[in-house]
């Protein structure tokens, strides 16, 4: 559920079956967050809200309702613009290379660039919209690589090398960006 409230902005209120109280904190995104037992009415999650303001605005470190717009909307223009691009590059990328995976997602994670699972599930962050073109195709090979093997061994740097002469330097160059949006 979503509190819209005039100080806080969105507040994301999660129901959990584990929560035995009511519980304040910062979400990925920025927002306030408020973790409450499943049994919680919706009137009294908003009712603890406008009691605890106080102790909220101390405590916490809330960001402005107005740069949480402008992180959604940035978010939004970064998640279109991968959408036309990561994907086309990841298949372009694979049959270069001679790689097969299952699907490709992409995620807005804070702070990974790219993951692949077991059942050859690549994820690229939308974030890497933000980084030159050489550090995203780092990214991709690294993930390609990881279809072959599942960790950072010597043979997986050797794969990776194979196709990024220059990683060592793309990866060091990578460390200046944040994956967040």
């Amino acid at each position: 559920m979503i509190i819209k409230d005039k100080e806080f902005g969105e507040v994301i209120v999660r129901k959990s079956p584990l929560s035995r109280s009511i519980k304040f904190s910062i979400s990925t995104s920025g927002r306030l967050q408020m973790s409450v037992p499943s049994s919680t009415p919706d009137f009294f999650a908003k009712r603890f809200l406008s009691l605890n303001r106080k102790t909220i605005r101390e405590k916490l470190p809330v960001k402005d309702p107005g740069t949480q717009k402008a992180r959604d909307y940035q978010k939004k223009q970064l998640m279109k613009k991968a959408k036309e691009y990561l994907p086309y590059r990841l298949e372009y990328l694979a049959k270069l290379y001679g790689y097969k995976y299952e699907k490709c997602r992409l995620t807005h994670a804070n702070t990974r660039w790219g993951s692949c699972s077991s059942n050859k599930t690549i994820s690229l962050n939308i974030g890497l919209m933000k980084v030159p073109e050489p550090l995203r195709d780092y990214v991709i090979v690294h993930e390609l690589a990881h279809l072959n093997h599942m960790d950072h061994s010597p043979a997986f740097w050797a794969e990776v090398g194979e196709h990024d002469k220059n990683y060592r330097e793309h990866r060091r160059k990578l460390k200046a960006f944040s994956p967040g949006v």
